[in-house]
C-alpha cells in the first residue's frame, strides 16, 4: 500500500512539474528551480520508495552523490543554462539527467547496505545545494541574462536560490539525519 502511494505521488509530482508552464507562471529562473528541485528532491525519493527494486541496482552512494553534484553544478553554469532556455532538446536532456541523478542518489542512500555512507551522501548533497543556492542569492548581478539574451532579473535569480534552499536543503538534511539515526540504531554495541 505504501509503495503504491509513493509511486502514485512520484508520478503525480512528475506530471505537476511538467504540465504547468512553471517558468511562465513564476518567471524563468524560479520556474526552472521548481522543476529542478521537484525532480531531485521530491519525485526521485518518492519513485525510489515506490519502486524499491531501484535500490538493488543502485550505484554506490558516494559516486552517485558526485554524479548528482556534477549534474546540478553543470546545469547552473551560464552556458549550459542558456542552452536549456533556448533549445527544447537541451531542456529535455537536462531534466532527464536531473531525474536520473536524483534516482541514483536516493536509491544509493536507501540501499540496505549503504549504512552511514547513505547519510553522508544526503548530507553532502544538502551542503552543496546550500552553497549553490547561496551563490544564486548573493550574486551581485543576474548570472544568466547576458548569455541567455534576456533582460536581467536578479530578483528572479534570488528567488530561485531561495527555492533551492527552502526545498532541497531541508529535504536532504532531514533524510541524512534520519539515515544517520537508522544506521546508528543498527550498529551493534
Amino acid at each position: 500500500m505504501r509503495r503504491a502511494l509513493a509511486l502514485t505521488l512520484g508520478a503525480a509530482t512528475l506530471a505537476g512539474l511538467w504540465l504547468p508552464d512553471w517558468p511562465a507562471l513564476l518567471g524563468a529562473f524560479p520556474g526552472h528551480m521548481i522543476r529542478h528541485m521537484g525532480l531531485v528532491a521530491i519525485a526521485a525519493p518518492l519513485l525510489v520508495c515506490g519502486l524499491p527494486w531501484l535500490t538493488r541496482i543502485a550505484p554506490p552512494i558516494l559516486p552517485a552523490t558526485g554524479f548528482e553534484a556534477a549534474i546540478i553544478w553543470a546545469a547552473h553554469l551560464p552556458l549550459f543554462h542558456a542552452a536549456t532556455r533556448q533549445d527544447g532538446m537541451a531542456l529535455i536532456l537536462e531534466q532527464a539527467l536531473f531525474l536520473l541523478a536524483g534516482l541514483a542518489v536516493w536509491s544509493g542512500a536507501f540501499h540496505r547496505e549503504a549504512g552511514l555512507a547513505g547519510a553522508v551522501g544526503m548530507l553532502l548533497t544538502s551542503m552543496h545545494m546550500t552553497l549553490l543556492g547561496t551563490i544564486l542569492i548573493l550574486a551581485p548581478r543576474d548570472l544568466y541574462a547576458a548569455i541567455c539574451g534576456t533582460a536581467p532579473d536578479l530578483s528572479g535569480q534570488q528567488l530561485g536560490g531561495v527555492l533551492m534552499l527552502a526545498i532541497g536543503t531541508p529535504i536532504y538534511l532531514l533524510a541524512g539525519l534520519a539515515l544517520t539515526r537508522s544506521a546508528l540504531q543498527e550498529t551493534p554495541a
